[in-house]
């Protein structure tokens, strides 16, 4: 990228009659450009990822032989160029020893190549001109460029900086769509208005528009309508501005800026200015130290209900690096699967879930995508905690039913039971009856009942002895709870079933 915006500086390439009509980062991009461009000469890198510079002169050679190319290399990849001749490259140029003549030379040299090829000048050619100052202001060049050319090309009063983000568009899409909006600009604004179009990001389009009169309100509408038939597509728009020179800043305070608070504010679909809160909200820091502390001694919904309270508040910070946004949340999803990982809860789906998450939160294009992962990873963690509760439930579950059925005929209670097992009662009688479909007392019951009917059946213990036998104290109180479950009194039950 550095090398590239070099290049670029390195030449006023429309004096010396060459025209820069397009980027790649590599060379599958580039490829995919050559369709939209048609370019006389490609000068490539011979290392790049995807493609590689060998592999796109090939390519290039074979499907398109007029088109002449140069190679870039360093001193360690000159043994590589070397298979690049054998596809007929014009000459190579190493990366360390790079500067203005050297390139025009090569250039000239690959121009010389191409039949009936004509420099073009710049003096005859206004658009070439206003592309080379454009360039230069948006890239922070000082430029004294000539003010009657440029008001031969925008005659207007008025200037807007309109940026299309379409990092969700294939190269050639790209292309296609740029030359839609041309069509529709001129289609929607036949009069009065001058369009330009330029690009410092791949991802991104600029137009320049200059217009007779104030036409915030308008462009906005028209943007709109375009997103209806193209929903992939985000537009900002700036204020606008009187003056051509303000153009790098308005570029850099308006349409870069509103192209990251985009991401914060995904309903609008067209961004301007004065849809921002007057203030920006401001973000206070996260707690770690306080969330770890509530998750290691498993106040997991405090931890969680504070964590999702600080992002929803985090999500409104739409001053905020989107990097820096989302490494939050990538920490924070990293912490609570070491955090449950130390307190052994099992973490294998967890792990998995994690890293699904770091890559589809690398991926998300709004501030909303990125929260819907992290609640996606809550739930798995939620997941884990109930899993780990479950069996621990069910392991204490099955030492109190235990303890009941040892010592039913002792004078049992809940509070006594309670004590036993360090619970408080209260707690003791809700988790019994989840974890067990029916109450303390219900069970201890049915247990003590159970024995008695067996005992009434093969002892000659009396009654009253055999309601002490099985842990009651009152004769009347287990005649009144035998007859409730059996449906008979115990006198009766022992003269039917003996």
């Amino acid at each position: 990228m550095l090398i590239r915006q070099g290049i670029k500086h390195y030449l006023n390439w429309e004096e010396e009659g060459f025209q820069i009509v397009g980027e790649a980062s590599n060379g599958k991009e580039a490829l995919e450009l050559i369709e939209a461009t048609n370019p006389h000469i490609i000068l490539t890198d011979i290392v790049m990822p995807i493609m590689d510079g060998d592999e796109l002169t090939r390519i290039v050679k074979s499907k398109y032989p007029h088109i002449e190319i140069i190679i870039l290399s360093s001193f360690s990849d000159f043994e590589y160029v070397r298979s690049t001749f054998q596809s007929g490259v014009v000459d190579y140029i190493l990366k360390p020893k790079i500067d203005g003549p050297e390139l025009l030379k090569v250039l000239r040299k690959a121009a010389n190549r191409i039949p009936a090829f004509q420099f073009i000048g710049s003096q005859s050619d206004f658009n070439l001109s206003l592309e080379h100052t454009i360039d230069k202001l948006i890239s922070g060049y000082e430029i004294n460029y000539d003010s009657e050319v440029i008001s031969k090309i925008l005659p207007y009063k008025y200037y807007y900086l309109m940026g299309i983000d379409l990092q969700k568009y294939s190269t050639k899409r790209k292309e296609e769509f740029k030359t839609y909006l041309k069509e529709k600009f001129e289609e929607s604004f036949p009069s009065q208005l001058v369009h330009h179009t330029f690009q410092q990001d791949q991802n991104v389009i600029v137009f320049l528009l200059n217009v007779q009169q104030e036409y915030t309100v308008e462009l906005s509408r028209f943007a709109t309508l375009l997103v209806e038939a193209e929903s992939k597509a985000r537009f900002v728009l700036s204020e606008y501005f009187l003056d051509f020179s303000k153009l790098g800043m308005i570029y850099k305070v308006n349409i870069i800026k509103l192209l990251q608070y985009q991401f914060y504010f995904p309903n609008q679909i067209v961004l301007v200015q004065q849809d921002l809160p007057a203030q920006p909200p401001e973000c206070e820091a996260f707690n770690l130290d306080w969330f770890t502390e509530e998750f290691t001694h498993e106040r997991f919904d405090t931890a969680f209900v504070y964590l999702k309270k600080h992002v929803n508040k985090l999500s409104t910070c739409y001053t905020m690096d989107i990097f820096e946004y989302k490494s939050f949340f990538g920490n924070i999803i990293f912490n609570i699967a070491v955090l449950l990982g130390n307190m052994e809860y099992n973490v294998k789906n967890l792990e998995s879930a994690k890293y699904l998450c770091f890559t589809a939160i690398n991926e998300s294009s709004t501030a909303g995508e990125v929260v819907e992962q992290l609640n996606m990873f809550i739930t798995e963690a939620n997941k884990a905690i109930a899993d780990k509760r479950n069996k621990l439930g069910n392991s204490n579950m099955k030492k109190l039913l235990e303890y009941v059925e040892e010592h039913y005929n002792e004078p049992l209670s809940l509070s006594s039971v309670a004590k036993h097992f360090h619970f408080n009662p209260s707690y003791l009688s809700s988790y019994f009856t989840a974890h067990n479909n029916e109450g303390f007392n219900e069970y201890l019951n049915k247990i003590r009942i159970e024995e008695a009917a067996k005992l009434l059946l093969k002892d000659t213990a009396t009654i009253s002895e055999i309601s002490g036998m099985v842990g009651y104290s009152d004769h009347s109180y287990f005649c009144k709870v035998f007859k409730k479950m059996k449906g008979v009194s115990p006198s009766k039950y022992r003269r039917k079933y003996s």
